[in-house]
């Protein structure tokens, strides 16, 4: 079976599963220019056989170590139903048609939000934010919020996928499905717990 199919079966269990707060809820680390791992809670906008789809500030500690460093893992972690699901790829920014149409879709305190926020950007105080923001509702009032430059989306073409099911006796299940590059066919690979 596509491992990407089989993710979109699990994860359509997981938001159906009391319990889960939002399933789309994922880990993204990336590595810094000198080596160091970073890791943060990013949201699943996007799941088809081209890959996972997040959104994010461009110029944010994230956005700056895909630019350096593209390779990126996001794992995904459901305890209620007792399941984890790693890919692994390289990252790439989606087109700017892509990022628009996704960027008009979202709620407008976002869309001013993604314009206030310099994301990871060190702030004086939480009163510079908020009055970032107002001055851009007034700027916007009436307005279309267009979408800012530095804001976009990225799309993961996994080159792995890894799931992993809790079992008793710590005998977990897990199947690794590796291929040579987007487009490739997957390789099934059973591991050890």
């Amino acid at each position: 079976m596509d491992p990407i199919a089989k993710f979109i079966q699990l994860l359509d269990l997981a938001k159906r599963t009391p319990g889960i707060f939002d399933a789309t809820g994922m880990t993204l680390s990336t590595v810094s220019a000198d080596g160091r791992p970073s890791a943060r809670i990013v949201l699943l906008k996007g799941v088809d056989a081209e890959g996972l789809v997040f959104y994010t500030n461009t110029l944010s500690r994230k956005g700056r170590e895909i630019a350096g460093r593209p390779d990126v893992a996001l794992t995904f972690w459901w305890p209620q139903i007792e399941s984890q699901v790693r890919f692994e790829g390289r990252a790439a920014r989606v087109d700017d048609s892509e990022a628009d149409a996704y960027f008009s879709s979202r709620l407008r305190v976002s869309q001013l939000g993604a314009w206030a926020s310099q994301q990871s950007q060190p702030l004086r105080s939480r009163e510079e934010l908020e009055q970032r923001f107002a001055e851009l509702e007034k700027k916007y009032e009436g307005k279309t919020v267009p979408r800012p430059a530095h804001w976009s989306g990225y799309r993961v073409p996994p080159l792995s996928v890894e799931f992993w099911w809790n079992r008793p006796g710590r005998l977990h299940d897990r199947e690794l499905y590796t291929r040579s590059g987007p487009g490739a066919p997957w390789a099934l690979t059973l591991l050890n717990p």
